[in-house]
């Protein structure tokens, strides 16, 4: 396998395993995105490195998922422009 392919590999996996890892934790907090998935177009690329979809929620389940997020633990609490 070359070296560009095993890496095209590894990020489809780690991909995956990060949707199941937010699917998880989204599912702990009560929390469901029906269109949560690996973006399909960037899978299609030659050296597919994906990206993930979280699709689209209603005005509930953002509010849910806004109000389950920790405060002051990501970038809004490094990057003046999030204050």
């Amino acid at each position: 396998m070359s070296e560009s392919r095993e890496h095209s590999t590894l990020c489809v996996e780690e991909a995956e395993d990060t949707v199941k890892e937010l699917r998880s934790a989204l599912a702990r907090a009560g929390i469901i995105l029906p269109s949560l998935r690996i973006d399909p177009t960037s899978r299609a690329r030659e050296a597919p490195c994906p990206g993930i979809e979280l699709g689209g929620c209603s005005v509930d389940t953002a509010a849910r998922l806004a109000a389950a997020l920790p405060h002051g633990t990501g970038a809004e609490s490094e990057d003046p422009k999030w204050t």
